[in-house]
């Protein structure tokens, strides 16, 4: 089975949630939030300048992780170029739903606590899609070929207009997630117009698939720097790979 080598980015990168008061941790803006009424120490008594992890590298991590292996399936580089009846069908399973999905739909619920709209919406999301990908891949063994394309056609279309709005709101945070969505919302596009052409076929991959995983790849990688570079300036105190804020103080 075909299907988008995606799911979910999203990461709190400068100037998205932040507001007045943020701190600006190597290039990307991380909110000052008080500490939590319920966070009690183990005394009873409560945690004193307490402040959370920002959760946008991890759910950038999970959506980079999750893509690049579905990706590599998708460009034919490994397995049988297709999930359904693919050796690889488990992997592409445990990850989607573990990994791009819960790990990085927790992301997206941290990141309401933070007050990120950005990053709550996008992690949230695109961890729902992949869980929804992995009850699609265990059903799609009982459901004839040609309805299965028809139908992943008309879900990565559905996802890729839903990119494509998130890609304009990324244009306030950095160059780097930008890019994640830009590239995001031609992967779904591909993937889409790939599924909906093997509607009418018996075939189960097309050249428009493999560039799509192609593309795919390419996103993954970006979403690995982007998480990458947030882990490593917010440790270092310091910008240690650039991220090109994209929005003014």
């Amino acid at each position: 089975m075909e299907a988008s080598n995606i799911g979910g980015p999203g990461a709190r990168e400068a100037g998205v949630g932040g507001g007045p008061g943020a701190r600006d941790t190597g290039g990307m803006r991380e909110a000052d939030v008080a500490p939590a009424p319920a966070a009690l120490e183990p005394t009873g008594g409560r945690l004193a300048g307490w402040t959370p992890a920002d959760p946008g590298p991890l759910g950038l991590a999970a959506f980079a992780g999750t893509t690049f292996v579905l990706s590599l399936v998708n460009a034919g580089l490994v397995g049988s170029g297709h999930l359904v009846g693919g050796g690889l069908l488990p992997l592409i399973a445990a990850l989607s739903l573990a990994y791009g999905g819960a790990a990085q739909f927790l992301a997206g619920i941290w990141e309401f606590r933070t007050g990120n709209t950005f990053g709550a919406v996008a992690f949230c999301s695109y961890g729902a899609f992949w869980i929804s990908f992995y009850l699609i891949v265990h059903a799609a063994a009982s459901v004839a070929p040609t309805e299965l394309f028809s139908g992943l056609g008309l879900y990565l279309w559905m996802w890729g207009i839903f990119t494509t709005y998130m890609f304009i709101a990324s244009l306030r945070t950095t160059g780097a997630v930008a890019a994640v969505f830009l590239l995001l919302a031609a992967t779904f596009i591909i993937l889409g117009i790939g599924n909906s052409a093997l509607a009418g076929t018996h075939s189960v991959t097309n050249g428009t698939i493999k560039f799509g995983g192609w593309v795919g790849l390419v996103t993954a990688i970006v979403a690995w720097y982007a998480s990458f570079a947030s882990v490593l300036n917010s440790t270092f105190g310091r910008v240690v790979l650039p991220v090109v804020p994209l929005s003014r103080p």
